[in-house]
């Protein structure tokens, strides 16, 4: 079948060490991506990995998918990070749509032709992201998970909604990369930058092999980050919460003042202590509003991370593991 060349697309897909589960991947995208009429690339990048691509991608034999590079970097910068400076990268040239996905399995193949026919079906610069109907992972993390969605809905407003999963029309990259939030975490960084989106449910897949090398702190570091891209956010509800505290302190304060100048009323003897505590409440809280009030002020008046600007000097270099043209043969591009 002749395929039509009026739309590329690039997936990218950031990996650490898990090469076994990339080459099963990219055996089920190129199934996927069989009979469909797009130009279909995929951009590996390499987050610092100990072990070599090497042997990953020998004897590769694709049909729909024309290349495959890895972009390999500098050092290690964590899997959103990794993200962002291939988003920066595929900025360089971009493609009409790329595919942000992970490289285990989780982000289902067979979910893309979802995600791509409803962004033709959308305006052409949204982008759709893959919302979660269902999770596969154990009790512990989904435990975990519903706590750290409780908390990011009390510090920003909403719920976590989406992840890494999504299609990219090359307006929206080109804004993307000017996002200094990106740096942080990618679909958060969409989000506060309010790029205009769209939804599609899918059933999150389980690993293709091996068990995920993201640990505890991994994972609490990795919604932290997703928190501190709104901090503006973030800072004016814990700003509004400690005038509530300070006020209902104050309130205590004069309420116990009153009663004990203007009533013949008795107070128990722990009286002063609580009168104490409250000052005490009363200056911390006055001292923590000063203190995030100016943070907030200098970190919107600082000059922050712009991927666009930053993010190619972490890049080492880019190779060719698999081109159609090329049978497969490996090549340094500078």
């Amino acid at each position: 079948m002749t395929k039509s060349t009026s739309e590329t697309v690039t997936i990218l897909m950031p990996v650490l060490d898990d090469w076994t589960s990339c080459r099963a991947l990219l055996a089920d995208l190129d199934r996927v991506f069989a009979g469909r009429p797009e130009r279909v690339r995929v951009l590996v990048v390499d987050d610092g990995s100990a072990e070599s691509h090497t042997g990953a991608f020998a004897g590769l034999a694709l049909t729909a998918i024309e290349a495959v590079d890895v972009l390999r970097l500098t050092r290690n910068l964590g899997h959103q990070r990794a993200i962002a400076v291939g988003m920066t990268h595929l900025a360089e040239a971009p493609p009409d749509r790329i595919v942000v996905m992970d490289a285990d399995g989780e982000d289902a193949p067979a979910d893309i032709p979802r995600l791509l026919d409803r962004a033709q079906q959308s305006r052409q610069d949204e982008i759709v992201f893959a919302s979660r109907a269902k999770r596969t992972e154990g009790m512990v993390f989904r435990v975990f998970y519903v706590l750290f969605k409780l908390v990011h809905r009390l510090l920003i407003g909403h719920g976590v909604r989406v992840g890494n999963f999504s299609v990219v029309p090359r307006r929206r990259l080109e804004s993307l990369v000017t996002v200094s939030e990106l740096w942080s975490h990618y679909a958060a960084a969409a989000f506060v930058s309010r790029q205009p989106r769209a939804l599609v449910p899918c059933v999150r897949a389980r690993r293709i092999d091996g068990r995920s090398r993201m640990n505890f702190v991994g994972l609490v570091t990795h919604g932290l980050g997703a928190i501190s891209v709104f901090s503006d956010i973030v800072g004016v509800r814990l700003l509004l919460a400690a005038g509530v505290l300070g006020f209902l302190s104050l309130g205590g304060m004069l309420a116990v003042l009153g009663i004990r100048l203007f009533t013949d009323l008795a107070l128990p003897g722990w009286t002063s202590l609580s009168l104490g505590v409250l000052v005490i409440v009363l200056l911390q809280t006055v001292l923590f509003a000063f203190s995030l009030t100016f943070t907030i002020l200098n970190r919107r008046s600082s000059r922050g991370f712009l991927p666009v600007r930053d993010c190619p000097v972490f890049v080492d270099r880019q190779i060719s593991v698999y081109s159609r043209e090329a049978a497969g043969g490996e090549t340094a591009v500078s």
